[in-house]
């Protein structure tokens, strides 16, 4: 629109520029009476000069072109003239144009003056509104900026259409006024010369009769077209103030857009530590990101999205941003949308763009069952198929069986919609509070006795028979509504996967997974802080993915209070996990951690539960190799990216 505005602006100061030049061609026939005939032909070369003019809008004016150019030869004819003629020629030739110049004109440049102040107080009502702050916001305030950009829009949009009707109406009263004022002259120098202007009457009475008409028709077409113009105009004002205020979308989010375009701010670094926001155009075309700045001819390419990554990012205290990383991680962009539904439709325009769907043969079919396919990646399907091959300890390695050699029959798989509730939420990482990590700072260094005696909790000496670490990165967790049946694990693996693929996280945080006999522990590598803990006896279900070796996962009992019973209700949460080694390992731990809670009650059974394992030197079950040590020796970073 502005490109096509800028069009309509070049048109009228070429207008401009030619009507005050043929203004001053007439003023010199009005003042010059000792110099008419010299008058004369300097205007009729201006009047040949219309022809040369190159009109950025220079439709329907072939009819015009070859009227002034039979206007020029009249005046070359006419090139004396008396001083008793300067009245006629003042209120018919000069008037008409210097009306046309300081109403038409100056109403041009005035609107665009309007225009320009409008578009300003817009962009000042936008940069206030895209720096609202997201948390905390005051409702008063964002009300105030809301109705503020509604006002400034709305302003924009009337002065827009009064500026384009303007423009729009000029191409029809330029005709007007190029005709009309030579229009009176030749009427004038008819009247003035009787005698004389007989011949040349009877030759131009039909020329000048065609001119008539055509000015007739002319401004007839302006009229309707000016009466078009104003209905059009009082239709689209006439829409609610919600039309002009952001984030007010009602039309849902088209997550299968291979284009888009619209503007975003984008965050620039102004110096080491500064940055700076500026509100440009964005559009893509084919695989690239293109940005085209106020007043350039065409866009250029910003980014190639192809393989590119795109992701939600917290960025200033601003709403709504979302960050694009190139391939090789070396160029990033982080842009701001004007509201939710633009920042959802970026986000999936530029994740089905960098899949190259744009290169098939029907990439709007594609790009519908892509998102076919993520939204069944969400919804319940049959649970995972058993499989309990290849533990050290097929019994023990079973998920979740306590029993070795157990004949029941197994039970007809429940649905999904009774293993998790719909719609409940996932939580991806374990955040522990700043107080309980500053007491477990406080005390979680062993002290020594400078009397050289040792003490030991009791604790520590239940677990002195299994203590166990494995290298874990937690991938989530989230409520279940059983407890007691494998199904469940499954079926929370795979919610958590599909939920981390489609909101693209993707970075864990590894930690170490200690099994004792008596709970489980997840400790910080960096700072051996136990992030979160859970007693054994609590652990109802354990189980490993059985096409991915990798994942593993538990539900953990607890009980739920909100109800105001006496005794809690039973809920349960499921926790999902990747281990550096198999999870049947994981699992075959936890059950030897179980079994020898059992054996503790019976002497016999512990001792004989020692003696079918091996032991170690002080006493301790043999297990696996330790994984805590070498995950520290590998130094590596804190966050890793999930195999998952």
């Amino acid at each position: 629109t502005r490109s096509l505005l800028s069009v309509f602006e070049e048109d009228a100061g070429t207008l401009t520029d030619y009507t005050n030049q043929l203004l001053q061609s007439m003023q010199r026939v009005f003042g010059a009476q000792n110099e008419m005939s010299l008058a004369t032909e300097q205007l009729s070369k201006q009047l040949d000069e219309y022809e040369k003019q190159i009109f950025a809008l220079g439709k329907g004016d072939e009819e015009v072109i070859s009227m002034l150019q039979q206007f020029a030869k009249t005046v070359e004819e006419l090139n004396s003239l008396h001083a008793d003629l300067a009245t006629q020629i003042a209120d018919k030739m000069v008037f008409p144009m210097v009306q046309f110049r300081e109403k038409d004109l100056t109403e041009i440049s005035t609107l665009k003056e309007i225009f320009g102040i409008a578009t300003d107080e817009h962009e000042a009502a936008m940069v206030k509104y895209s720096r609202l702050p997201k948390k905390r916001e005051n409702e008063k305030l964002k009300a105030e900026v809301v109705r503020e950009v509604a006002y400034c829009r709305r302003k924009q949009h009337q002065a827009s259409m009064q500026y384009y009707c303007a423009l729009n109406a000029l191409q029809y009263r330029k005709r007007v006024a190029m005709l009309e004022p030579l229009l009176g002259y030749t009427q004038a120098q008819i009247n003035f010369f009787k005698k004389g202007m007989e011949l040349v009457s009877k030759k131009m009475d039909s020329f000048l009769a065609s001119v008539n008409s055509m000015t007739h028709s002319i401004q007839a077409q302006l009229d309707a077209e000016a009466e078009s113009m104003r209905l059009s105009q009082r239709e689209l004002l006439s829409v609610d103030d919600t039309v002009y205020m952001p984030d007010y979308d009602r039309e849902p989010v088209n997550r299968t857009l291979i284009q888009k375009a619209g503007y975003l701010n984008i965050r620039n670094k102004t110096g080491l530590v500064t940055t700076a926001w500026d509100r440009l155009y964005f559009f893509t075309q084919g695989g690239n990101l293109m940005c085209q700045p106020r007043g350039a001819v065409a866009g250029g390419m910003v980014l190639d999205l192809d393989n590119s990554s795109v992701m939600a990012v917290e960025c200033e205290d601003r709403r709504y941003c979302f960050q694009i990383t190139s391939p090789n991680g070396k160029t990033s962009l982080i842009l701001q949308a004007e509201s939710k539904r633009e920042y959802e439709e970026w986000i999936c325009t530029i994740n089905n763009i960098s899949r190259q769907i744009y290169l098939t043969d029907n990439p709007e079919a594609v790009a519908i069952r892509l998102n076919q396919t993520a939204i069944q990646a969400v919804t319940p399907i049959t649970s995972f198929e058993k499989r309990a091959e290849g533990s050290p300890n097929p019994d023990r390695a079973r998920p979740g069986g306590l029993v070795p050699g157990s004949s029941k029959k197994a039970p007809a798989v429940p649905e999904p919609e009774d293993l998790i509730a719909p719609g409940t939420p996932i939580q991806f990482d374990i955040v522990l509070p700043a107080s309980e990590f500053l007491d477990q700072n406080r005390a979680g260094g062993r002290r020594t006795n400078p009397f050289g005696e040792t003490e030991e909790s009791s604790s520590s000496t239940d677990d002195s028979l299994l203590q166990q670490v494995f290298a874990v990165r937690f991938l989530g967790s989230m409520a279940v509504r059983s407890g007691h049946t494998q199904e469940v694990i499954y079926e929370a693996m795979r919610q958590v996967l599909a939920a981390r693929a489609i909101h693209n996280i993707f970075k864990t945080a590894e930690s170490h997974l200690m099994v004792t006999s008596s709970c489980l522990r997840l400790i910080d590598p960096q700072t051996q802080v136990t992030r979160i803990s859970f007693q054994l006896r609590d652990v109802t279900q354990f189980a490993a993915h059985q096409e991915n070796s990798r994942l593993m996962g538990f539900v953990v009992e607890g009980a739920d209070w909100s109800e105001g019973a006496e005794e809690g209700r039973p809920s349960f949460s499921a926790f999902v996990f990747e281990s550096n080694t198999e999870g049947e390992k994981i699992c075959y731990t936890i059950n030897l951690g179980k079994e020898i809670a059992e054996a503790k009650k019976d002497p016999k059974a512990l001792a004989q539960l020692m003696k079918s394992m091996p032991l170690t030197n002080d006493g301790k079950f043999l297990l696996l190799t330790s994984e805590a040590g070498h995950a520290a020796n590998e130094g590596g970073e804190d966050d890793l990216e999930s195999e998952a």
